[in-house]
């Protein structure tokens, strides 16, 4: 469904897509204790090591987010109050719904339900929401941040690549406070805003990415070699441990997010995907995308324990993967039916919230 400007980019519905395999193959082969493959395993060819540490797809995630809503306001002036209730709409029906169903679940398993009802509440500063709904506690603080950022942006494109060096000091300082700041960079904004700002920023330069596909290769080659490198070290648990004392985990949000801005602005801006075909298919299944992602908890764990136990064994990366693949397409009419009656009826309440400047200029929106 478009967005209630009416755009649609097909090129980044792709990106979703990706995106939401990256983090359904980590889980389907490796689960939350390295298996059917174990964390120790680091593949021999080294792109593989992104499916391998396939968490990286929620920066893709984030990053992607920074440069949709950078190319959706460029230009423009919002009324805020209109464009969180469209966030809210667009984010809160379905996670409602998972809440309640892991809530039944978690009550069912003999677990207090007030101290279920006290991590939800929790969930709206700390990622404590349940199925990733944590990474939608990130998204919105970036909602909260973006007038600040849209103002930065208008007024010179150093300010917000200053408001980046000031993300890594923070990390820098808090790390250097606790020991660790994995858990931080990993889980919250305090992490995760290089990743939206970075996918901002590279939206304005993405003229200068246009056609350039050796710097795009040369990008991609060199942010796969860094993640091998981080896989072969032993990956996000096992540096040496979780959560790592490694001071990596101050930067490494950082490069996710450079790497997958560039290659962002590259692809959306040196193609346009054809609307039939492959090309149509991975677009819907990017559309799907968010009822994927929530959804596929409750279905990714107990995939790959079946076909490991009663298929095939699955310790093999290769074949795991391969499993993945098929699972994930398993994925597709699910999201179709979640996207369908529970995500689209909503959309259809959302309201126009941009402008352009000059416009605005003339009929300035009233202060919400």
């Amino acid at each position: 469904m478009k967005s209630s400007s009416g755009d649609h980019y097909l090129a980044l519905d792709h990106v979703r897509a990706l995106a939401a395999f990256l983090v359904f193959t980590w889980h389907f082969t490796h689960a939350g204790h390295g298996f059917p493959v174990p964390f120790e395993y680091t593949p021999a060819f080294f792109p593989l090591a992104l499916l391998n540490e396939g968490h990286t797809g929620v920066a893709l995630f984030m990053t992607l987010s920074g440069y949709l809503f950078a190319k959706l306001l460029d230009g423009k002036t919002i009324s805020y109050r209109w464009f969180l209730w469209n966030r809210a709409l667009r984010l809160l029906p379905l996670l409602a719904i998972v809440i309640v169903v892991v809530g039944v679940q978690q009550v069912q398993a003999g677990v207090d339900p007030w101290h279920y009802v006290l991590s939800i509440a929790k969930g709206v500063v700390l990622p404590t929401l349940p199925n990733g709904g944590w990474s939608i506690t990130v998204e919105t603080h970036y909602y909260l941040l973006l007038p600040v950022l849209l103002y930065m942006f208008r007024r010179s494109l150093w300010l917000p690549l200053l408001a980046l060096v000031g993300f890594v000091a923070v990390r820098y300082a808090l790390f250097l406070e606790r020991g660790e700041i994995q858990t931080l960079a990993y889980w919250t904004i305090i992490g995760r805003a290089d990743q939206f700002v970075l996918g901002m920023v590279m939206f304005h330069l993405r003229e200068r990415m246009a056609g350039r596909h050796w710097l795009a290769a040369g990008v991609g080659v060199a942010f796969c070699a860094v993640f091998w490198t981080f896989d072969s070290l032993g990956g996000f648990y096992r540096i040496p441990s979780y959560p790592s004392p490694s001071l990596l985990w101050v930067v490494l949000p950082t490069i996710e997010g450079l790497a997958y801005a560039t290659l962002i602005a590259w692809y959306d801006g040196s193609f346009s995907p054809a609307r039939s075909g492959m090309s149509r298919f991975i677009g819907i299944i990017g559309t799907y995308s968010y009822s994927i992602y929530l959804l596929h908890f409750f279905i990714v764990f107990r995939a790959a324990e079946f076909v490991h136990h009663t298929i095939m064994d699955l310790s093999s990366f290769p074949v795991a993967v391969a499993w993945a693949g098929v699972a994930f397409l398993g994925m597709v009419p699910l999201g179709y039916l979640s996207y369908r009656f529970i995500e689209a009826p909503f959309l259809r309440l959302r309201k126009t919230y941009t402008r352009p400047l000059k416009a605005a200029a003339a009929a300035p929106v009233p202060a919400t």
